[in-house]
């Protein structure tokens, strides 16, 4: 499987904690493993968070990183997502509503940026009483590693 690396500078430990302590959380080492593993590591599974939390502090159990997943994604400080067929991946990219692309072949996932102007696949058609406020789309393909 592969995960988007970060090209921005990754947050420290402190502003980590800043974070937790901002959303109602206390500061544990899992909470700042797991944000450091999935900062570093966008669009990881819970494998592969568990793999790098693992790494940096020794024995953690795989409920304990599920449950704090869990909890940092309750309170928005991961966003996650679950392209049909594969695990559910998490992100700290939450500022906008952005959209994925996903490889067939890997699993590979990748940001693309909302459409703009005029894009008639993001306004239904009739909102059956519901308050939109996110449009969710996933496209699929080969990526460049799987297409060569």
């Amino acid at each position: 499987m592969t995960t988007e690396q970060v090209t921005e500078p990754p947050a420290t430990a402190s502003q980590h904690a800043s974070e937790l302590r901002t959303h109602g959380l206390r500061v544990t080492a899992a909470r700042l493993a797991v944000l450091d593993a999935v900062t570093h590591h966008q669009h990881a599974d819970a494998d592969t968070v568990l793999q790098t939390v693992r790494s940096a502090l020794g024995s953690v159990s795989v409920q304990a990183v599920y449950d704090v997943l869990k909890a940092l994604t309750d309170k928005g400080l991961l966003r996650r997502i679950e392209p049909a067929g594969h695990p559910a991946r998490y992100e700290r990219r939450l500022d906008d509503n952005h959209h994925h692309v996903v490889c067939r072949a890997c699993g590979a996932v990748a940001d693309v940026d909302c459409a703009v102007g005029h894009t008639p696949c993001l306004a239904p058609s009739s909102s059956n009483g519901f308050a939109i406020d996110t449009a969710e789309v996933t496209f699929w393909g080969l990526c460049p590693a799987c297409t060569t």
